[in-house]
């Protein structure tokens, strides 16, 4: 046998490959009871010794071989009994998908290289999506495994539709990813676009779905999120079945839905498992809410610098009232204010879950007690700080409340300069910017510009399901009707 293609002159030059990973072990052996050396290569941790020791040390050293010959297509359909087997000839190949989990089989006399895949199944537990509960619906939310977070949308009903294109991000450490889709549904020329546009992404290393998120979107400058991420898979399920697409990374909770339009990011799944009367309520309050966490706090500073006349008169003189010996201008104690709640809204974040909530209620309402106490705010402007903050808190997707939160400072300081003419400027500017933003070519602002009254049912209000026979045409679905 020539000696370059010998087991023991392979095996030299993959100790030679891996004498940097310590993590990456070589067990040889023999075939039953033969001479013929084998070898696997596999990565402590990230394989299961005991589908290994099973299903193909024990199958392959103690097979009686007898007369046969060995060859890779007994070894591959007699031998191992394990699922998904793969082949590949050079060892740069075999080394890249040992690291990610797969065990390599290398025989005396066969070129090609067998990958088995022996994952180690420790994983997280299916468990309630931590950032958008609900009070009505499903439990199950994803977890960091990809296969885990397929198996959950494949649940979620028989559908021989639901599509999944397989691709691969990252340049030094890659990871799959899916692209889902309903194929008679979705319109394929958003699924090229998706899949042109997660293609041409040239990054190292993604390590959560956020990377990917920034890398496809529209306008980067923009402040508000173009794509909608979700750790539900029945909100994924309602998206692709309008025609939407979704993106599943490897590795974290987070699944994308592209497009999306800024309304989408103020409805909640709850708002169609609920009647559509409670579900018409709860989706305005979350509107008013969003609008009200926005422009309250410049509201409040224009109407004290600028248009105290507009306030009914014994209310500004409660207000002037409370406002006597503080030290500071409306805009100054406005931003210390707000300010601080921030700071304080992400400490109870960082914080450990047991005492983080009870930090941020109890901190409030100390630091906003000693503020007034000591003449440094006025207690009208602690009242308005804490209705804007829970206004926030009413946002469903986390990614758009925290652009309101963001969006509120310079509305603050236009309000500051130029009074309720800056704050209704600043509102006409915004409008404009939402006006123009697209999302994978859907205006973000759609239905309400462009106006579409068709679609108005599932908007502002959430009409009864007999009602909502259609599909969004701004997606341009290629069956616009549902099935009832």
């Amino acid at each position: 046998m020539n000696r370059e293609n010998s087991i023991e002159s392979r095996l030299e030059v993959i100790r030679e490959q891996i004498k940097e990973y310590g993590d990456v072990s070589i067990r040889q052996f023999e075939l039953g009871q033969t001479e013929i050396k084998a070898a696997i290569v596999y990565c402590d941790g990230l394989t299961d010794r005991e589908q290994i020791d099973f299903h193909v040390l024990q199958a392959l050293m103690s097979y009686s071989f007898d007369d046969r010959p060995i060859s890779k297509e007994l070894i591959q359909n007699t031998l191992l009994s394990t699922s998904e087997i793969m082949e590949v000839e050079t060892q740069e190949e075999m080394l890249s998908k040992v690291l990610t989990g797969y065990t390599a089989l290398i025989i005396d006399g066969i070129k090609e290289i067998t990958l088995i895949y022996a994952l180690a199944g420790k994983s997280r537990s299916i468990e309630e999506p931590i950032s958008e509960a609900l009070v009505r619906g499903p439990r199950a939310g994803f977890n960091e495994n990809l296969s885990d977070n397929i198996a959950l949308l494949r649940k979620q009903g028989e559908n021989k539709d639901l599509c999944l294109l397989k691709l691969q991000v990252g340049e030094r450490a890659k990871k799959d990813l899916y692209i889902g889709y309903m194929k008679g549904i979705a319109d394929p020329d958003l699924v090229e676009e998706v899949r042109r546009r997660v293609s041409k992404i040239r990054i190292d290393n993604v390590l959560e779905s956020g990377y990917i998120e920034q890398l496809i979107e529209d306008n980067y400058l923009s402040p508000f999120p173009q794509i909608q991420n979700t750790e539900r898979p029945d909100r994924v399920t309602a998206a692709l079945m309008e025609g939407k697409v979704a993106i599943l990374l490897d590795g974290t909770p987070f699944a994308l839905i592209a497009p999306v339009t800024f309304s989408m990011l103020l409805q909640s799944p709850e708002d169609y498992y609920e009647r559509w009367l409670a579900g018409t309520l709860l989706r305005i309050m979350r509107f008013f809410a969003a609008i009200m966490a926005l422009f309250v706090p410049a509201t409040y500073i224009s109407f004290i610098s600028f248009h105290p006349g507009l306030i009914p008169t014994k209310l500004v003189i409660s207000i002037i009232a409370t406002r006597v010996g503080v030290p500071f201008s409306s805009l100054v104690e406005a931003l210390m204010m707000e300010i601080a709640i921030e700071i304080l809204r992400e400490a109870g974040l960082r914080l450990p879950k047991p005492i983080g909530p009870a930090m941020g209620i109890v901190g409030g309402l100390i630091i906003g007690e000693a503020a007034v106490q000591a003449g440094i705010v006025s207690p009208i402007l602690v009242i308005v700080v804490a209705l804007t903050a829970i206004c926030s808190f009413s946002i469903p997707q986390y990614s758009a409340g925290i652009s309101i939160r963001m969006l509120r400072f310079p509305a603050m300081f236009c309000a500051a300069a130029f009074g309720m003419y800056g704050v209704i400027l600043y509102a006409l500017l915004l409008g404009a910017h939402i006006s123009r933003l697209q999302s994978f070519g859907v205006p973000y602002a759609s239905p309400a510009a462009p106006y579409r009254l068709g679609e108005w049912k599932d908007f502002l209000m959430r009409a009864p399901l007999r009602m909502m026979k259609r599909r969004p045409k701004l997606l341009y679905p290629q069956d616009s009707t549902r099935k009832r």
